[in-house]
Protein backbone atom coordinates (compact mmCIF):
# COMPACT_ATOMS: atom_id res chain seq x y z
CA UNK A 1 0.00 0.00 0.00
CA UNK A 2 1.28 3.53 -0.83
CA UNK A 3 0.47 6.32 1.14
CA UNK A 4 1.17 9.81 0.85
CA UNK A 5 2.52 12.52 3.06
CA UNK A 6 1.39 16.24 3.37
CA UNK A 7 4.52 17.08 6.12
CA UNK A 8 6.80 19.13 4.03
CA UNK A 9 10.38 16.95 3.89
CA UNK A 10 12.40 19.74 5.25
CA UNK A 11 10.19 19.72 8.88
CA UNK A 12 10.65 16.25 8.68
CA UNK A 13 11.77 14.81 12.16
CA UNK A 14 13.66 11.25 13.36
CA UNK A 15 11.10 9.02 14.61
CA UNK A 16 10.01 9.50 18.37
CA UNK A 17 12.40 7.77 21.57
CA UNK A 18 9.44 5.01 21.94
CA UNK A 19 9.55 3.86 18.09
CA UNK A 20 13.77 3.90 18.76
CA UNK A 21 13.10 1.60 21.81
CA UNK A 22 10.77 -1.27 20.48
CA UNK A 23 13.78 -1.75 17.77
CA UNK A 24 15.58 -3.62 20.56
CA UNK A 25 12.78 -5.40 21.48
CA UNK A 26 13.21 -7.15 17.94
CA UNK A 27 17.17 -7.91 18.51
CA UNK A 28 16.30 -11.41 19.46
CA UNK A 29 14.76 -12.26 16.48
CA UNK A 30 17.02 -11.07 14.31
CA UNK A 31 19.79 -12.55 15.97
CA UNK A 32 17.61 -15.81 15.72
CA UNK A 33 17.26 -14.68 11.50
CA UNK A 34 20.95 -14.85 11.49
CA UNK A 35 21.73 -17.78 12.90
CA UNK A 36 19.27 -20.20 12.31
CA UNK A 37 17.28 -18.74 9.25
CA UNK A 38 13.05 -19.58 9.04
CA UNK A 39 12.25 -20.34 5.44
CA UNK A 40 8.56 -20.21 5.28
CA UNK A 41 6.32 -21.72 2.48
CA UNK A 42 5.75 -19.64 -0.58
CA UNK A 43 4.85 -20.15 -4.35
CA UNK A 44 7.80 -20.92 -6.27
CA UNK A 45 7.37 -17.14 -8.01
CA UNK A 46 10.96 -16.96 -9.23
CA UNK A 47 12.67 -17.78 -12.18
CA UNK A 48 16.15 -18.02 -11.24
CA UNK A 49 16.44 -14.07 -11.14
CA UNK A 50 19.28 -12.70 -9.83
CA UNK A 51 19.13 -10.75 -6.57
CA UNK A 52 22.11 -8.86 -4.79
CA UNK A 53 21.49 -8.28 -1.12
CA UNK A 54 23.14 -5.02 0.41
CA UNK A 55 23.27 -4.81 4.53
CA UNK A 56 22.45 -1.80 6.44
CA UNK A 57 25.09 0.40 8.26
CA UNK A 58 27.17 -1.52 11.11
CA UNK A 59 25.91 -5.14 9.22
CA UNK A 60 27.02 -7.59 7.24
CA UNK A 61 26.29 -10.29 5.07
CA UNK A 62 24.38 -12.53 7.62
CA UNK A 63 22.39 -9.83 8.91
CA UNK A 64 20.50 -10.55 5.37
CA UNK A 65 20.69 -14.56 5.78
CA UNK A 66 16.90 -15.28 6.61
CA UNK A 67 16.22 -12.80 3.35
CA UNK A 68 18.04 -14.76 0.80
CA UNK A 69 17.27 -18.52 2.03
CA UNK A 70 13.59 -17.39 1.62
CA UNK A 71 14.60 -15.67 -2.01
CA UNK A 72 15.74 -18.91 -2.88
CA UNK A 73 13.58 -20.94 -2.17
CA UNK A 74 11.10 -19.35 -3.78
CA UNK A 75 13.04 -19.79 -7.02
CA UNK A 76 15.51 -16.74 -7.12
CA UNK A 77 18.88 -16.64 -7.04
CA UNK A 78 19.70 -14.25 -3.34
CA UNK A 79 23.63 -13.79 -3.57
CA UNK A 80 25.76 -11.78 -0.78
CA UNK A 81 27.50 -8.31 -1.37
CA UNK A 82 30.80 -9.67 0.02
CA UNK A 83 32.23 -6.60 1.23
CA UNK A 84 32.37 -7.23 4.79
CA UNK A 85 30.41 -4.71 7.88
CA UNK A 86 28.96 -1.96 5.99
CA UNK A 87 31.05 1.35 7.76
CA UNK A 88 29.81 4.01 5.88
CA UNK A 89 30.39 5.18 2.52
CA UNK A 90 34.02 5.34 1.35
CA UNK A 91 35.57 7.26 -1.95
CA UNK A 92 36.01 3.83 -3.47
CA UNK A 93 32.71 2.36 -2.35
CA UNK A 94 31.00 2.72 -5.81
CA UNK A 95 34.04 0.68 -7.96
CA UNK A 96 33.70 -1.87 -5.32
CA UNK A 97 30.62 -2.56 -5.38
CA UNK A 98 30.83 -2.47 -9.14
CA UNK A 99 33.03 -5.35 -9.07
CA UNK A 100 30.75 -7.54 -6.97
CA UNK A 101 27.54 -6.76 -9.42
CA UNK A 102 29.27 -6.85 -12.47
CA UNK A 103 31.26 -10.41 -11.80
CA UNK A 104 27.20 -11.38 -10.81
CA UNK A 105 25.74 -9.95 -13.76
CA UNK A 106 28.42 -11.33 -15.85
CA UNK A 107 27.70 -14.51 -14.17
CA UNK A 108 24.16 -15.20 -14.55
CA UNK A 109 23.89 -13.45 -17.93
CA UNK A 110 21.52 -10.99 -16.98
CA UNK A 111 20.76 -7.43 -14.82
CA UNK A 112 20.53 -7.82 -11.16
CA UNK A 113 18.34 -6.62 -8.83
CA UNK A 114 19.18 -4.68 -6.15
CA UNK A 115 17.59 -4.81 -2.36
CA UNK A 116 19.37 -2.75 -0.39
CA UNK A 117 18.60 -2.50 3.46
CA UNK A 118 18.93 1.14 4.83
CA UNK A 119 22.56 2.45 4.12
CA UNK A 120 23.00 -0.28 1.92
CA UNK A 121 19.54 0.87 -0.43
CA UNK A 122 21.27 4.45 -0.53
CA UNK A 123 24.44 2.41 -1.95
CA UNK A 124 22.58 0.87 -4.45
CA UNK A 125 20.55 3.53 -5.60
CA UNK A 126 23.76 5.75 -6.65
CA UNK A 127 25.14 2.26 -7.82
CA UNK A 128 22.28 2.14 -10.38
CA UNK A 129 23.03 5.65 -11.63
CA UNK A 130 26.12 4.76 -12.87
CA UNK A 131 26.10 1.18 -14.00
CA UNK A 132 22.37 0.94 -15.20
CA UNK A 133 23.07 -1.64 -17.62
CA UNK A 134 24.28 -3.95 -14.87
CA UNK A 135 21.10 -3.56 -12.26
CA UNK A 136 17.41 -5.04 -13.20
CA UNK A 137 15.76 -3.21 -10.38
CA UNK A 138 16.61 -1.25 -7.15
CA UNK A 139 14.64 -2.24 -4.05
CA UNK A 140 15.27 0.02 -1.08
CA UNK A 141 13.91 -0.95 2.54
CA UNK A 142 13.77 1.35 5.04
CA UNK A 143 16.81 3.88 2.62
CA UNK A 144 17.03 7.65 3.80
CA UNK A 145 17.04 8.21 0.07
CA UNK A 146 14.69 11.13 0.09
CA UNK A 147 14.61 14.58 2.93
CA UNK A 148 17.31 15.54 5.24
CA UNK A 149 20.19 13.10 5.86
CA UNK A 150 19.84 14.00 9.57
CA UNK A 151 15.99 13.11 9.79
CA UNK A 152 16.81 9.23 11.35
CA UNK A 153 18.50 8.36 14.57
CA UNK A 154 21.74 7.34 13.22
CA UNK A 155 23.12 9.71 11.74
CA UNK A 156 25.78 11.03 15.11
CA UNK A 157 26.92 7.56 15.52
CA UNK A 158 27.21 6.84 11.33
CA UNK A 159 29.54 10.06 11.79
CA UNK A 160 31.40 9.36 14.15
CA UNK A 161 32.14 5.59 12.93
CA UNK A 162 32.43 6.84 8.97
CA UNK A 163 34.61 9.85 10.24
CA UNK A 164 32.64 12.06 7.62
CA UNK A 165 30.01 14.47 7.74
CA UNK A 166 26.71 12.73 6.93
CA UNK A 167 25.82 15.09 4.21
CA UNK A 168 29.33 15.18 2.75
CA UNK A 169 30.03 11.66 1.96
CA UNK A 170 33.23 10.85 -0.14
CA UNK A 171 31.20 9.36 -3.04
CA UNK A 172 30.50 10.88 -6.31
CA UNK A 173 26.78 11.51 -6.35
CA UNK A 174 24.77 11.76 -9.69
CA UNK A 175 22.17 14.49 -9.46
CA UNK A 176 19.20 12.42 -11.00
CA UNK A 177 16.84 11.91 -8.12
CA UNK A 178 16.08 7.87 -9.58
CA UNK A 179 17.79 5.37 -10.98
CA UNK A 180 16.66 4.52 -14.54
CA UNK A 181 15.64 1.47 -13.60
CA UNK A 182 12.49 -0.14 -11.83
CA UNK A 183 12.75 1.61 -8.63
CA UNK A 184 11.00 0.63 -5.77
CA UNK A 185 11.10 1.93 -2.08
CA UNK A 186 9.70 -0.49 1.01
CA UNK A 187 8.97 1.90 4.37
CA UNK A 188 7.28 1.46 7.73
CA UNK A 189 5.14 3.50 9.96
CA UNK A 190 6.54 1.45 12.96
CA UNK A 191 9.95 2.28 11.85
CA UNK A 192 12.58 3.75 14.85
CA UNK A 193 15.27 4.46 12.91
CA UNK A 194 14.52 6.56 9.69
CA UNK A 195 11.58 8.90 9.29
CA UNK A 196 9.30 6.72 7.30
CA UNK A 197 8.24 10.28 4.85
CA UNK A 198 12.17 9.64 3.61
CA UNK A 199 11.99 6.29 3.49
CA UNK A 200 9.05 6.22 1.14
CA UNK A 201 10.02 9.56 -0.88
CA UNK A 202 7.79 11.12 -3.23
CA UNK A 203 6.68 9.81 -7.59
CA UNK A 204 9.77 11.54 -8.41
CA UNK A 205 12.36 9.78 -6.24
CA UNK A 206 11.08 6.38 -7.49
CA UNK A 207 8.33 3.72 -9.36
CA UNK A 208 6.61 2.57 -6.47
CA UNK A 209 6.56 2.60 -2.37
CA UNK A 210 5.06 -0.62 -0.48
CA UNK A 211 4.33 0.26 3.27
CA UNK A 212 5.49 -2.91 5.28
CA UNK A 213 4.66 -3.30 8.99
CA UNK A 214 7.93 -4.18 10.69
CA UNK A 215 10.61 -2.12 12.47
CA UNK A 216 13.57 -1.41 10.74
CA UNK A 217 15.63 -4.32 12.04
CA UNK A 218 12.50 -6.61 10.79
CA UNK A 219 13.40 -5.42 7.32
CA UNK A 220 16.37 -8.10 7.10
CA UNK A 221 13.97 -11.04 8.25
CA UNK A 222 10.45 -9.98 8.11
CA UNK A 223 7.92 -12.10 6.23
CA UNK A 224 6.29 -8.87 4.93
CA UNK A 225 9.34 -7.45 4.18
CA UNK A 226 10.50 -10.24 1.94
CA UNK A 227 6.90 -10.81 0.17
CA UNK A 228 7.34 -7.12 -0.67
CA UNK A 229 10.88 -8.17 -2.06
CA UNK A 230 9.45 -10.39 -4.60
CA UNK A 231 6.60 -8.62 -5.04
CA UNK A 232 8.96 -5.47 -6.16
CA UNK A 233 11.17 -8.20 -8.39
CA UNK A 234 8.58 -9.65 -10.56
CA UNK A 235 7.01 -6.20 -10.93
CA UNK A 236 10.59 -5.13 -12.19
CA UNK A 237 10.84 -8.16 -14.20
CA UNK A 238 7.19 -7.35 -15.81
CA UNK A 239 8.51 -3.98 -16.46
CA UNK A 240 11.47 -4.54 -18.06
CA UNK A 241 10.10 -6.80 -20.48
CA UNK A 242 7.34 -4.66 -21.34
Amino acid sequence: MTRSTAQPMSTVAPPPLALLLAEMGVLRDWVRARVAPAVESRPALGQGEPVLTLPGFLAGDTSMRQMRANLNASGFRAKRWKQGANLGARADTISRLHNRVRHAADREGRPVHLVGWSLGGLFAREYAKHHPDNVASVITMGSPFSGSLRANNAWRLYQLVAGHDVEAPPVPFHPAPKPPVPTFALWSARDGVVAPACAMGSDADRDGAIEVDCTHIGFAYAPQAIDAVIACVKQAEAMRGA
